[in-house]
């Protein structure tokens, strides 16, 4: 009887925790719906700005159509498209060969290569020292200044290692049996083993290569060669957009519509590798 009352009770404990959790959920989606929302609406009807609206009472395309139109706003677009694929595809090629080197442990200098990296994690030269060094390699106004600091991180490396070592050993050896060479081993069994931790880091890469601000602020001084975020934020600070006269999108449609534009790939690519990034989440997390 008193186990009865006991399995009572605690289902009955769970169902409300569950009701509670299932609540506070939605509440915080909404929370990250709505605001968003808001801001398409203000992006495809002129009159929504100054109310709170969830939905447009009417449909005006227009801003959007400024942004594939005008050169001062496509050409930033593309060059970040252009720089995060290469700078995701960079990014991807030399972390996974630096973490499949440091791997190998009978390779000589491996231990202080791996003492290098995680030191780098834990201090850098400064910004001063950074930008100086930029300048005297003459890379100023060059993408490879922006794309190579930015993919390139010792935490990624760090998280690529982890997850190899989970590999088991028994395929390396496997592989070295029959022949195959230690890039043959990368190319034709870690790389397709790993296809979690390509997504997860890749993911990362792109993320912080999209939305990269400060090294473009820094090292692209020529304005044909800025990047979209730099636009978006010259827009957010502007009153009215510029070059917007005798055209009927007001300055808060533009902002509103660039901002759409700068969160709609991720949320577009995210649900395809969803399934990937959850399980790239928990990188070199479990070892057997």
């Amino acid at each position: 009887m008193n186990e009865k009352l006991s399995f009572k009770k605690g289902h009955r404990s769970r169902a409300i925790f569950l009701i509670f959790a299932y609540i506070f959920l939605v509440l915080f989606m909404l929370a990250m719906i709505i605001p968003v929302l808001k801001v398409f609406v203000d992006s495809v009807d002129p009159s929504a700005s100054a109310q709170m609206r969830i939905w447009p009472q009417k449909f005006d395309f227009g801003a959007y159509e400024q942004i594939l139109s005008r050169q001062d706003l496509f050409k930033p677009f593309v060059i970040s498209i252009i720089t995060t694929v290469i700078g995701t595809a960079v990014g991807l090629l030399l972390t996974t060969l630096a973490a499949y080197v440091i791997i190998q442990k009978n390779m000589p200098g491996n231990r202080f290569f791996v003492n290098m990296i995680l030191f780098t994690m834990l201090f850098n030269g400064g910004l001063i020292p950074t930008y100086l060094t930029v300048s005297y390699l003459g890379l100023m106004n060059n993408f490879i200044a922006v794309i190579i600091p930015v993919t390139l991180t010792a935490y990624n490396i760090i998280l690529m290692k982890s997850f190899f070592q989970t590999i088991p050993q028994a395929l390396y050896e496997a592989a070295e049996l029959d022949g195959c060479t230690p890039i043959g081993i990368f190319w034709r069994i870690v790389l397709p083993l790993s296809k979690p931790a390509l997504a997860s880091i890749g993911l990362f890469i792109a993320v912080a290569m999209w939305n990269d601000f400060m090294h473009f602020q820094l090292y692209i001084q020529d304005p044909m060669l800025q990047n979209f975020q730099l636009k978006v934020r010259q827009l957010v600070l502007m009153d009215q957009a510029v070059g917007t006269s005798q055209s009927v999108v007001s300055g808060d449609m533009l902002k509103s519509a660039v901002i759409i534009v700068v969160m709609a790939p991720f949320l577009a690519v995210y649900p395809f590798i969803q399934k990937y990034f959850q399980k790239g989440v928990t990188l070199g997390g479990v070892k057997e």
